[in-house]
């Protein structure tokens, strides 16, 4: 008896393949097993730990960092308020840049009455202005933005600094400066003539 020809070529053919990749089931490890379980339980041991502790610290307490209390009327950083709003322009020596901004440092309108100079802050100043000799011509924007404590930080600050050593100013002086209402900045010729004495 014959065999079939393609038959044996068949059976060759078969014998040559390969059986397919099967996916061979490959369990965690047990080292990542284990982390994974130590992070869960330390998550649900931190999240129901007040439940279990004996003080029963509300669930509000979080991570027990303090709260911190802001008190508007706290002394503000007079330093801070300047380099924040007026170094950009005075400069941190108090010194200005010669032609476009005055100096503060030894400044007659620094060290001259104090309601003078919170009207500057306050309201603005702009048009001529001399200052140590020398002429400036500008507009300084006005900063009734700031709070009267942080007015009278800033202009405490700057009026005993770099060698100033004019008083400080009160924030009960600012509130009252303040009353003074007006839209356009001060000009020089204004805040001389004018009776600005609290």
């Amino acid at each position: 008896m014959n065999e079939d020809p393609r038959k044996s070529v068949e059976t060759a053919a078969r014998a040559r393949e390969r059986h397919e990749p099967e996916e061979l089931h490959t369990p965690i490890g047990w080292p990542m097993l284990l982390v994974f379980v130590i992070v869960i339980s330390w998550g649900a041991f931190y999240y129901f730990r007040d439940l279990l502790s004996a003080t029963g610290a509300p669930s509000d307490a979080g991570d027990r960092r303090s709260t911190v209390v802001i008190d508007p009327v706290a002394k503000a950083d007079g330093a801070a308020v300047f380099a924040g709003n007026c170094q950009a322009c005075h400069q941190a020596t108090g010194q200005g840049l010669p032609g476009a901004f005055p100096p503060l440092a030894g400044s007659e309108w620094v060290t001259g009455p104090a309601n003078t100079m919170t009207q500057i802050v306050l309201h603005g100043l702009g048009g001529p202005l001399t200052v140590r000799g020398q002429s400036y011509q500008g507009t300084m924007p006005a900063f009734s933005q700031l709070t009267d404590a942080e007015l009278a930080a800033v202009i405490s600050h700057v009026r005993g600094a770099w060698g100033n050593a004019a008083g400080a100013v009160t924030v009960a002086e600012v509130a009252a400066a303040r009353k003074l209402e007006r839209s356009t900045p001060w000009t020089a010729t204004e805040l001389q003539s004018a009776d600005l004495a609290p």
